[in-house]
């Protein structure tokens, strides 16, 4: 049988999906299995089921069997059943792991509908919250009578308090409950845009022949520098609120920043601003600004009295050159002086670039390039060493209805200095060595008054070692201290066994009030019965664990000694540490010792130092002389953790000594109330467990909240220098 050779497809033929040579393949099996099934059974069948695919006679069209999607709902039905136990997070990503198989499988039918339905299906089977159907249909309320920062601070409120209340979720969300209603109440303020959006539009029409979309930013409270007004293409972007400033009311303002706009996009002409340094940007930006309020001023004198109200008197001289840059300052009172006649400032160079400013005005509107070239020569003529320093003087240099003039410039590419480089966060702590699997603890959210449960992850290890020598050299730098601590100790000793005299029963006869019994029998007097005696041991019955914060700011340096030497926290630590271990090793109690820091809240790090059953030998000093400082405080979930440890112990008394030299904190945490209402919480279960806790710190501004997490029971060491005197007295102080 002669065979030819197989034509070469066509380009066209070769581009399509990358499923095409999957389908084809399958195609043809299921072409046999067709012809087969139909050759042996004789049946003339219109579907075929193989491998999962249904493939029908008419054309061979592909589609998932209904016997697959059955299979499927049924598995989804089985990771979204409530009463299961799992966690949202382990549901989502066991989902997602069955539907992107399910996916790679049956993607490539040509019958789509199937895989529509199921993703509708699929859609409806979760769980949505229920507060979310109340909050869109309050939503159009919502809008109009809060601002976009508004808005998300009384979301906020309802998420955070009621996320584990579906009723009073409901009852939040559809405006029902008081709070809901005085949260509300609280996030209205100011003059909001969307109030009055139409009349401003109608100003910037009737008055300014001009018409932009008004497009609200959220202008939130707590940010250091507000944001600026801008003009781009989807619109004249504004704050979404704006409050009364002395005598101008807060539409006044917006209608200071709309002409200010508007007369920019009328008189303004774009530069090319590679041109330019920033610092004759900034000039040129000013220069222009007050050019289009003198041709504003023109048109409509009336805004003169709210645009002096609203722009910034600088104080001449009031930035030093020496230690600021003046610029930004020197081009405040130039915009102010232009605008005020009555401004007073003596400034030779100033008063000469106000007339010149006025001249180029009085010949007509000017233009910006001319303009331009005024603010270039001013930055020539003023220019000063200062003027490169990094700190910038701001004192009544910002002026709030002016725009940040983006419209001005062009660029023909972008500059290095607008490139963003990414750079990996560097830390100082050694090298990672191999830790437990995390325990997972809550931690206290104030706001709401409930525990976010497992919300932090701790990782404990052993902290890696270095040379023990180095802590025998830090004793013996302190053998004087030493010797005067080892007097102190031998009071606090206990004695091993400690009579117990006048008992009626005992373990021995005391031979004392034996014999003077028996003379008071003698002398016909009634004897004391108490003849006998009894041991018990006097032992101190207590456990320590002393947990060092061994955070970043460790690493900071002081001037100790009268040489004026350097030293950092962490090295002061180090001896005072020892110190403390040495005498606590001579009472003989049960001490552990550990290190905590944390890298946001998912990786809490828990270092061993020295364990119970450890003493006091080289091992435990090469673990302190490897300690490093890095991160940051997560205080709560170590103390936590420290209990673990410590309530562990067979003793009567439980102290906790925790040495830190800093507020609670940590990169993913920007409230800084929450932190240490946390580290509040853990005292209080502490002290709930029979663990007396007792904070050392070395900030001096820790009056500020150390009372605010442990009461009265702290201490702050000033001079940190006295640390490794001051750590083993406290001690003793505590334990006498």
């Amino acid at each position: 049988m002669l065979r030819g050779r197989r034509p070469h497809p066509r380009p066209e033929q070769t581009r399509g999906r990358a499923g095409d040579g999957q389908r084809d393949t399958l195609g043809r099996g299921l072409a046999a299995a067709h012809r087969e099934s139909t050759g042996k059974r004789g049946r003339s069948a219109h579907e075929r089921k193989f491998l999962g695919f249904t493939v029908r006679r008419n054309g061979a069209k592909l589609k998932g069997a209904d016997q697959a999607l059955d299979q499927l709902k049924e598995r989804v039905r089985e990771r979204t059943r409530r009463t299961r136990g799992a966690t949202f997070a382990v549901v989502v990503a066991e989902l997602r792991e069955t539907l992107l198989g399910w996916k790679a499988y049956f993607g490539i039918p040509e019958v789509l509908s199937p895989l529509r339905d199921i993703d509708q299906w699929v859609i409806h089977q979760t769980f949505a919250s229920p507060g979310l159907p109340e909050f869109f249909a309050q939503a159009p309320r919502l809008l109009n009578a809060l601002t976009i920062a508004g808005l998300r601070n009384w979301l906020d409120y309802g998420i955070r308090n009621y996320h584990n209340h579906p009723e009073r979720q409901r009852a939040y969300f559809s405006l029902q409950s008081a709070d809901s209603r005085a949260v509300l109440q609280r996030e209205r303020h100011g003059t909001l845009l969307l109030d009055n959006e139409r009349r401003l539009d109608l100003y910037l029409r009737a008055l300014w022949q001009d018409s932009a979309p008004l497009v609200p930013y959220a202008s939130d409270i707590d940010q250091a520098r507000p944001s600026v007004p801008y003009d781009d293409p989807s619109g004249i972007r504004l704050p979404d609120v704006l409050d009364d400033a002395g005598s101008v009311s807060g539409i006044d303002r917006y209608r200071l920043t709309l002409a200010h706009i508007a007369a920019h996009r009328r008189w303004s002409q774009p530069m090319f601003a590679d041109n330019f340094s920033p610092m004759q940007r900034m000039a040129i930006e000013v220069f222009e600004d007050s050019r289009i309020e003198t041709l504003i001023l023109r048109v409509y004198p009336g805004l003169r009295h709210s645009l002096l109200a609203l722009h910034p008197k600088p104080v001449e001289g009031a930035c030093n050159p020496e230690t600021h840059s003046c610029l930004r300052h020197r081009l405040a009172m130039l915009s102010r002086a232009v605008l005020d006649p009555e401004h007073g400032y003596q400034d030779v160079l100033l008063l000469e670039f106000v007339r010149r400013f006025q001249e180029t005005l009085q010949q007509g509107d000017s233009s910006s390039e001319e303009i331009a070239r005024l603010a270039l020569s001013y930055v020539a003529r003023t220019r000063r060493q200062g003027d490169q320093l990094a700190s910038v003087f701001f004192t009544d240099s910002e002026v709030g209805y002016r725009d940040d003039n983006r419209h001005l410039w062009r660029f023909h590419e972008l500059s290095d200095d607008e490139e963003m480089f990414d750079e990996p966060r560097s830390t100082t702590t050694a090298a990672e060595v191999e830790r437990l699997p995390p325990r997972h603890y809550p931690e206290w959210d104030y706001q709401s008054q409930s525990y976010r449960p497992d919300w932090v992850s701790l990782y404990e290890s052993l902290h890696p070692s270095a040379d023990a020598r180095d802590i025998d050299r830090l004793l013996e730098k302190h053998a004087a201290l030493a010797r005067r601590l080892k007097r102190l100790l031998d009071l606090l000793r206990p004695q091993e066994r400690v009579r117990i005299r006048y008992q009626e029963e005992g373990s021995e006869l005391d031979l004392d009030i034996a014999i003077r019994s028996l003379i008071d029998f003698k002398g016909g007097a009634h004897p004391d019965p108490r003849i006998n005696m009894s041991h018990r041991s006097s032992g101190r019955n207590l456990a320590v664990l002393l947990l060092l914060d061994l955070s970043k700011s460790l690493a900071d340096r002081i001037t100790v000694g009268k040489n004026g030497g350097q030293q950092s926290i962490l090295e002061l630590g180090q001896e005072a540490v020892s110190l403390l271990a040495w005498s606590i090793e001579q009472l003989g109690d049960p001490f552990a010792i550990a290190g905590f820091h944390s890298d946001t809240r998912h990786d809490v790090r828990y270092l061993h130092l020295k364990g119970y059953s450890e003493s006091w030998g080289d091992p435990v000093k090469s673990r302190l002389a490897a300690m490093q400082a890095g991160y940051s405080t997560r205080m709560g979930a170590a103390m936590r953790h420290a209990a673990h440890y410590l309530g562990a112990q067979k003793t009567g008394k439980k102290l906790l000594l925790v040495l830190t030299d800093g507020q609670p904190a940590d990169v993913d945490v920007h409230d800084p109330r929450l932190l240490i209402e946390d580290a509040r919480k853990s005292v209080g279960e502490l002290d709930q467990k029979g663990i007396f806790t007792y904070c050392i710190s070395l900030d001096r501004k820790a009056d500020d909240y150390v009372s605010d997490i442990f009461g009265r029971r702290f201490s702050v060491i000033d001079r940190v220098e006295r640390l490794p005197e001051r750590l083993p007295e406290l001690f003793m102080a505590l334990t006498r």
